[in-house]
């Protein structure tokens, strides 16, 4: 009787949670849909991927995630092995600093940046090269803490001082070491930190708007100002490019988890 009651209590919360988060999806799928009156169609749809303005803050926005993974790849990857193998000590310290993000508010960090970088000497929001450098800093450090998590958490499920000590009993320095013995051991954290820190990237919206720079969250809230279909189209975009991150790194885990399975 009680594992007949906690079953049906579990199926219970289960659906109420699927339909807390589906109904209000489905509701925005739909409207999407209404834009010719009086049938479904994919015309607000249509309208967005035509809009060379989506495509151009798209594709900006895309460059720089890449950008961004790209450099939080190269400053958290070295960290966090040399913490795990060197100065676990101040592993307290470094995951304080890396919640950050998450205490101060975003307006109040783009304010900092540009009050300290737009006067001279540096005035570095006078020009679009420049102020896109801010960007990039700016989206690493808005997705540290999703980028350091996932190294950390990868580094913690392997022996980094014995795979460390049989590289270098082999001949191996530091870079040989990182590339050919900690990255192929660490490849699903690093694809799942970048997965996240891109999505981070791509809906951000507080940095491109107060930096003037044409990314994809400050259109898509100027999509929204005076039009009612296509933000609904838009936001269903959105989800969509998020789940087939979340899907991405579900099935690199699965293989990953395969081949250590069948050491293979």
């Amino acid at each position: 009787m009680k594992t007949t009651k906690y079953n049906f209590w579990g199926i219970f919360w289960a659906v109420v949670g699927l339909l807390y988060f589906f109904i209000p999806l489905y509701g925005t799928l739909e409207f999407s849909l209404r834009m010719i009156k009086g049938r479904l169609s994919f015309e607000a749809y249509r309208i967005i991927l035509e809009d060379p303005k989506f495509l151009e803050s798209f594709r900006y926005s895309a460059i720089m995630g890449l950008i961004t993974v790209l450099i939080s790849v190269m400053i958290f990857l070295p960290t966090v092995y040399w913490i795990h193998l060197r100065l676990p000590s101040v592993r307290p310290i470094i995951e304080v600093i890396t919640i950050l993000p998450f205490i101060i508010p975003v307006i109040v960090y783009v304010f900092g940046i540009i009050r300290t970088f737009s006067r001279p000497p540096l005035q570095m929001t006078l020009h679009p090269f420049t102020t896109d450098i801010l960007m990039v800093a700016g989206y690493v450090v808005l997705s540290m803490p999703y980028m350091y998590r996932a190294l950390d958490v990868g580094m913690r499920s392997i022996d980094v001082r014995t795979l460390t000590e049989a590289a270098q009993s082999l001949g191996s320095n530091w870079l040989q070491i990182l590339l050919n013995v900690i990255i192929p051991n660490l490849r699903i954290a690093i694809l799942s930190g970048s997965l996240i820190c891109f999505a981070t990237v791509i809906g951000e919206l507080i940095l491109g708007d107060f930096l003037v720079r044409p990314a994809l969250g400050p259109y898509m809230v100027l999509i929204g100002r005076d039009r009612a279909y296509e933000p609904a189209a838009l936001a269903i975009l959105s989800y969509g490019l998020t789940w087939l991150c979340l899907g991405l790194i579900q099935a690199v885990s699965r293989g990953g988890t395969s081949q250590q399975l069948t050491g293979r």
